[in-house]
């Protein structure tokens, strides 16, 4: 039997990480939310519906993420697969089975869930989120011939090949690093179509001007940091 657990981080996410739990189907083993500093009840939720709740303090979607796989990297029987999804009910946790299946039926390392414009709603990204995506992905292709045409949020990953990649970034370069280093490594990897929502409350990154530079600074960064790297 295939293990997957997920990772969600989560920021002031009261009103929706209830929800994505109750949707992630039970192929899950264990769902781990990570707290990255609410001051909402986001962790009494959490806790009420039974999953693992950590806590990261330092403020930033990486390190809510690299906390998650620290606590993976102590447990006795590391999974086989970790899902990272959205704690703000903007994913389908539903489709987390149509993720992992070409992990376990394909042996692919990694798979990326598109959020193609035919399965939008309306409103769902901003523009600055699909022109970042579109420049993002054109890049990553031209420098590195890479088929992505998204950054999406929900994704996953092979145990051991997550590990491998000794990931570092703390804020809003996570999800580009991972497609960055998956590429220079050559692993294989795969985009799957996944329908996309308004999410539950105010984006911390695309709800600001502030986050939306900050978030494109960094995605750029990583892309132009591995062109020049050898």
């Amino acid at each position: 039997m295939t293990l997957i657990k997920v990772i969600i981080p989560v920021f002031n996410e009261a009103d929706s990480i209830g929800k994505v739990i109750q949707d992630i189907p039970n192929t899950v083993s264990e769902i781990i939310v990570v707290n990255n500093g609410s001051t909402d009840a986001t962790v009494e939720v959490a806790t009420k519906a039974g999953v693992t709740v950590l806590s990261e303090e330092r403020r930033g979607y990486g390190y809510a993420c690299l906390k998650g796989i620290e606590y993976l990297s102590k447990n006795q029987q590391p999974p086989d697969i970790v899902v990272f999804l959205d704690g703000d009910y903007s994913d389908y946790p539903e489709q987390l089975n149509v993720i992992v299946a070409p992990i376990i039926e394909e042996d692919i390392d990694l798979v990326i869930g598109a959020r193609v414009k035919e399965l939008r709603e309306d409103g769902s990204m901003t523009g600055p989120q699909i022109f970042g995506n579109w420049l993002a992905t054109r890049l990553m292709r031209l420098f590195f011939g890479s088929r992505f045409t998204d950054l999406g949020p929900f994704r996953a990953i092979k145990y051991q090949k997550l590990i491998a990649l000794s990931m570092e970034d703390k804020t809003y370069g996570w999800t580009v690093e991972m497609q960055l280093k998956a590429l220079k490594r050559k692993y294989t990897y795969k985009e799957v179509a996944v329908k996309y929502r308004n999410r539950i409350g105010v984006s911390k990154v695309s709800g600001t001007v502030k986050g939306a530079i900050f978030a494109g600074v960094k995605i750029l960064s990583w892309i132009f940091k591995y062109s020049i790297k050898k």
